[in-house]
């Protein structure tokens, strides 16, 4: 009677194992860079944002008999402005990529933005603030105000 050859294919354990080492190196050293890039994307989106919302209130401003600002951001979305000034997500929701917008109207000369991280060092480090001269100034681990360091 004639043997057969079995043949064996497969990986041996050792090898499994070294290829999940490696494996996990390249998680540990890419999973950190990936979370600072998305918390840097949040923070320009949020300083875009807040461009965009003095912007809006600004043009509010110029349009309106007597000038004045607007009393809150949802006076810049439609059905209250036609055409809106601002988006829906902005203007009536007041959070967007990870940041949230407090607008605050302090007569019809004044008014103050704050965005801050909804959740801080998960969506964003710093905090931001603008007014009606459109100078941004951003401050880290809390809240920004008008004191505070611009940014460029």
């Amino acid at each position: 009677m004639a043997r057969e050859k079995y043949t064996n294919y497969g990986f041996t354990l050792v090898e499994i194992m070294i290829v999940i080492a490696i494996i996990s190196t390249l998680a540990a050293i890419a999973i950190p860079i990936f979370l600072t890039s998305r918390i840097n994307a949040n923070e320009a989106s949020a300083i875009v944002s807040c461009k965009t919302i003095q912007t809006a209130c600004q043009s509010y401003y110029t349009n309106s008999n007597p000038h004045t600002y607007p009393a809150s951001l949802d006076e810049l979305a439609a059905p209250k402005s036609d055409p809106p000034y601002l988006d829906s997500v902005l203007a009536v929701k007041g959070k967007k990529q990870g940041y949230q917008f407090d607008y605050s109207f302090s007569d019809s000369e004044n008014f103050d933005l704050n965005a801050d991280p909804v959740s801080p060092g998960k969506t964003g480090n710093r905090y931001f603030f603008t007014d009606e001269t459109g100078i941004i100034r951003a401050k880290a681990g809390d809240r920004a105000g008008s004191t505070d360091t611009p940014i460029e």
